[in-house]
């Protein structure tokens, strides 16, 4: 293989190798074991994730190096070295032993993108503390559920957050003892029945020896909503750490002198595993913006902080899409190399488009809460399929299967381009190790050594797999199963089309029917006319039986803070049927 011929294909001119460039040979040779060699870990045989992500660091040649540089646009940046972050993370580990807070118990944190979060999380880790990072934008509710299914024991929050989400709550949550908190600009610490954060780490000493945590202790609880009924916490354990490093190295090609932007929340786990912990692993700087989406902002981070890396969501990527070229155009991005995205499938218009207007294509991969790392990636050595999720990375085994109803046999399909479930078998590191307090449902994920995802795909004869749609959002349709993301990027192909979302609407002739609700890019405007031009472009583009029959306009499409598109609750308001959990719901979503 010629990997001059990569380089100039995947690297805007920057001359850098791909880490993972023979991919059939790496899947050959590659083992989860040799992965942990890659990694310090504990002597006598254990593995924590923060010292593998900082003090192995900050105890060699990058302490002086920038680990994180925090944004906002109320104060100038502010860069943590490798050296200052272990030595915080120390303080606050300190911090919770002189409370009494031990192994096993869990932390929450409440927080906006500040550098209290990251330090919180990873000073927990040190103390063998399990960490679930929440949304900062919850709800009191949603807060309150969580930290009760979690027996939260401690919560790290700000003045402003406790006094609005929590103080009112508190009594509704028994196992919380100690709340540590943050002041917030002009804000105070002085709240009956807290603790002052900033004044217990002026205290704490700077040397800590980490807890001696195994690959199987339980490390991060992240919470997953379901359509109805209660969020699901899904437990993952130290050992995730190797997939962290592994997916770090292929999927997201972090070299050590890169600048990297996740632009995702730590409440979210995206933000935790590939916020946090992967680009700490690889030793690189990662850039941290306090501040809500913003155009020119995005714009104008990814040009003055020099990113070389950058992984956000398709949702993002069609915000600025909506913006129009011409507001990308104001700026350059000479050290931009690659650009991932995740969270929902990345529609080919939006692959084709970040090659048009920002230079390079977006690499979509697939994972899920669950498996806690990237599981299908295109990584910058693949040739893109616009609209596929790419192929397994090293050490993740893919098929799809089929699921008989009745007998619950699950079948392995060894034929290209069949529709099926996505199944991984067992054996990556950072596979979830149950849902909290909830064997039952846990069990119901697998089916032998395979995991059962609940997301219908295909794969094609080169190995890609491409994404159907949720087995739950499956349109069935005079016979016809629609996965609602062929038909959204369809519509999205046409230029009035910002967004859209595609649901099944009961119909007592054929079962479903599609219906679509799209939103639109600026200098469009709502219109019978626009109405049956889409119509028109959707059935000449899929065809009769799969195009929409009805089609909505929405100013926004509800939205989780993560960047799905929350179909079911589309299905529901259109039915008017109840909404369920809605509290991963995006503030502002229609």
């Amino acid at each position: 293989m010629d990997v001059s011929l990569i380089i100039r294909k995947t690297t805007a001119g920057l001359r850098v190798v791909p880490n993972l460039v023979d991919y059939d040979k790496e899947r050959r040779t590659f083992t989860w074991e040799a992965a942990r060699r890659e990694l310090a870990g504990l002597s006598g045989g254990g593995l924590n994730i923060a010292w593998e992500a900082v003090d192995r660091h900050a105890c060699g040649t990058l302490r002086d190096k920038t680990s994180f540089r925090f944004l906002s646009s109320s104060a100038a940046p502010r860069n943590i070295t490798y050296d200052d972050l272990s030595r915080l993370t120390n303080r606050f580990a300190n911090v919770l032993r002189e409370l009494g807070v031990s192994r096993d118990e869990r932390l929450f944190i409440i927080a906006g993108r500040i550098p209290e979060l990251y330090i919180a999380l990873l000073g927990s880790l040190k103390n063998g503390t399990v960490v679930s990072p929440l949304f900062s934008a919850f709800g009191p509710e949603p807060i309150a559920t969580r930290m009760n299914l979690g027996q939260g024991k401690v919560l790290v929050t700000t003045d402003a957050l406790y006094q609005r989400k929590v103080a009112k709550w508190r009594d509704k949550m028994p196992s919380l003892q100690h709340v540590l908190l943050v002041a917030e600009e002009g804000g105070s610490t002085n709240i009956p029945g807290t603790l002052d954060l900033a004044g217990l780490m002026a205290q704490a000493s700077d040397e800590f020896e980490i807890e001696r945590t195994t690959a199987d202790d339980m490390a991060l609880l992240h919470f997953t909503s379901g359509t109805t009924g209660m969020p699901k916490g899904a437990i993952h354990v130290h050992g995730a750490v190797i997939t962290h490093h592994a997916t770090g190295k292929y999927a997201l090609d972090l070299h050590a002198d890169d600048i990297f932007w996740c632009t995702a929340d730590p409440g979210w786990v995206t933000g935790t595993s590939y916020g946090i912990i992967a680009p700490l692993l690889h030793g690189v700087t990662s850039i941290v913006d306090r501040e809500e989406f913003d155009v020119e902002r995005w714009y104008g981070i990814l040009q003055e902080q020099k990113v070389s890396v950058w992984y956000t969501a398709p949702t993002a990527v069609r915000m600025l899409m909506k913006a129009g070229a011409e507001a990308a155009r104001k700026y350059r991005f000479p050290n931009l190399r690659f650009i991932a995205s995740v969270g929902e499938p990345l529609n080919p218009e939006a692959v084709r488009w970040g090659k048009e207007v920002l230079g390079l294509p977006i690499h979509d991969n697939w994972w899920q809460t669950e498996t806690g790392g990237i599981m299908i990636a295109n990584t910058p050595a693949f040739d893109i399929k616009p609209g596929s999720m790419g192929r397994p990375l090293p050490g993740v085994d893919a098929c799809i299967v089929r699921h008989d109803a009745e007998t619950g046999v699950v079948t392995v399909v060894d034929k290209p381009d069949v529709e099926g479930e996505l199944a991984l078998r067992r054996g990556w590191p950072s596979m979830f190790r149950g849902y909290l307090n909830n064997e039952e449902r846990y069990r119901k994920c697998f089916s032998g050594e395979l995991y059962l995802t609940g997301d219908l795909a295909r794969c094609d004869a080169d190995g890609y797999y491409w994404f159907v749609g949720r087995a739950d959002d499956i349109i069935k349709s005079a016979g016809h199963l629609i996965g609602p993301f062929e038909v959204e990027s369809a519509l999205m192909e046409h230029p009035a089309v910002a967004e859209a979302g595609v649901i099944g609407k009961p119909d007592p002739l054929i079962g479903e029917m599609v219906k679509a609700f799209v939103s639109l890019n600026q200098g469009y405007s709502e219109s019978e006319a626009l109405r049956m031009e889409l119509l028109g472009h959707a059935r000449k583009r899929l065809g009769a039986a799969v195009a929409p029959k009805e089609i909505a306009f929405l100013p926004t499409l509800p939205r989780t803070r993560s960047g799905k598109i929350m179909r079911r609750l589309l299905k529901a308001r259109e039915l008017g049927l109840p909404e369920g959990d809605t509290s991963t719901l995006e503030s502002g979503g229609t």
